[in-house]
């Protein structure tokens, strides 16, 4: 006892004992402790009773909780390792962007959200993404470390879409509401809500920034295009709040809008069955309607060009000898809805296949900047991976939830200025980069393998290699 107590620890245990035992209604024990101490009857006056009573339980529990956070400690210690003996230094990982596909488990699944999510959208240069939620939110999460970082409270109504874009340097956060308003959020100020875009007669579905197109900064530019249940796609000017024109033509609800990547071309989706594309470089709205698709028999519920590096896969389901330019921005596109089908078609207007495998309403669809996929998410709860070198065979289904999945979002690429890259046009270069030139600046797109969904369960699931 010597070895391990002081005198004076061992004086208060013995002390402790004592009073522990003559609580405990073991008075005769006790006693014979104390003489067995040499500790005189005198010793335990009042105070020295009280200073003592109880003592010996309290330190005790207080082990018992110091062993229960021990134990916590070993088995998160213990996960921490065998997490880090399974996976692969980052030096020495081997997966190759242009064909990588997300698997589950997920790296994280982010929780905060009180209602389902209607939509997902990644910063194009932090790890930040922001989740628009029924419960009439916005919330921000660092992807990177899973931890929420803000909620955004503004809209009066469901939240419907979000998207991240703006001008070159100033990236802003946009969202659309049942509310039938549109706000831009500021994320170098906090998020601050900078300003407030009124005009759409019904809810706002759907919204996207419009690219410029421009070789320093391809994703950049000062248009957001908006869709409304009030049947019409509006554009706007971001920097100055103003409409600048208004596309009709749909017989319903407008539910989904697509960009081309040099901005030129807009894709939206309708519950009158249809989806078209608009020409935005015709200065009369009278004429900006390209192309009509009407093989849906059912509402088209989302739309997504296909990138340059999917037309030598999409050139061959087309029937076609030879791939169209990689400059090219709206050769072929992809739809889903509630037939549960996926449907690819030409610019001209004409379906060459028809995606079959959802058991329930296709939600969202993300074409793998690598080119050689098409990713879709549906109310069936699983997100499906076509590959189009295989005519659009189905080589992945991810359980990507416990309810239906609505959302899907792919990371926007990492553009990078680079001078060795031969050849002055756009195209795709040998390692499956795309390649966007001019003014002099030649831009090299970098892959990010990331992936987030989301859905009725109120979960946000992001997939990342």
């Amino acid at each position: 006892m010597s070895a391990l107590l002081t005198t004076r620890q061992a004086e208060e245990l013995h002390k402790s004992l004592i009073a522990y035992l003559t609580s405990t209604s073991h008075p005769e024990t006790a006693s014979h402790l104390r003489l067995a101490l040499n500790l005189p009857e005198t010793t335990f006056d009042p105070p020295t009773t009280a200073k003592y009573s109880g003592l010996l339980e309290k330190k005790w529990t207080s082990v018992v909780r110091l062993q229960k956070k021990i134990m916590d400690l070993e088995a998160k210690c213990a996960a921490l390792q065998h997490e880090l003996d399974t996976t692969t230094p980052s030096s020495r990982k081997i997966h190759d962007p242009s064909t990588w596909l997300p698997r589950a488990p997920a790296r994280h699944t982010l929780q905060s959200h009180k209602s389902p999510l209607t939509s997902l959208a990644f910063h194009p240069i932090f790890s930040s993404l922001a989740s628009g939620s029924e419960d009439c939110t916005i919330k921000i999460w660092d992807y990177d470390s899973g931890d929420l970082e803000q909620t955004l409270k503004s809209h009066t109504k469901a939240v419907l879409d979000v998207d991240y874009g703006g001008p070159r340097g100033g990236t802003l956060l946009a969202s659309c509401s049942s509310d039938l308003t549109i706000k831009l959020w500021d994320p170098s100020d906090g998020y601050k809500n900078i300003r407030t875009l009124p005009g759409h007669d019904h809810s706002v579905s759907s919204l996207r920034f419009i690219p410029s197109g421009a070789a320093g900064s391809p994703l950049s530019g000062n248009l957001l295009a908006s869709a409304s249940r009030d049947k019409t796609i509006r554009v706007w000017d971001v920097s100055t709040g103003y409409c600048l024109r208004v596309l009709r033509g749909h017989g319903d609800w407008v539910r989904s809008l697509s960009p081309s990547p040099d901005g030129r071309w807009l894709l939206s989706t309708s519950s009158d069955q249809t989806a078209r594309i608009w020409d935005l470089t015709q200065q009369n709205d009278s004429n900006t309607l390209k192309q009509t698709f009407t093989d849906h028999e059912h509402v088209v519920e989302c739309c997504a060009f296909a990138p340059s590096s999917s037309y030598p896969h999409l050139s061959v389901l087309a029937g076609l000898k030879k791939a169209p330019l990689a400059s090219g921005s709206a050769e072929y596109l992809a739809t889903g809805g509630r037939e549960k089908v996926i449907r690819i078609f030409s610019i001209n207007g004409l379906c060459i296949k028809t995606l079959i495998g959802h058991d329930n309403w296709v939600r969202a669809l993300v074409f793998h900047p690598g080119g050689k996929f098409l990713l879709s998410a549906s109310d069936d709860k699983t997100v499906r991976c076509w590959d189009l070198s295989q005519e659009g065979k189905c080589v992945r289904v991810l359980e990507a939830g416990g309810h239906f999945v609505s959302c899907l979002r792919w990371a926007p690429s990492i553009w990078k200025e680079d001078g060795g890259t031969e050849g002055g046009g756009n195209g795709v270069v040998g390692n499956g980069d795309r390649v966007v030139s001019g003014g002099g600046v030649k831009m090299v797109e970098g892959i990010r393998c990331l992936v987030a969904a989301g859905g009725v369960d109120l979960n946000v699931r992001v997939f990342s290699a």
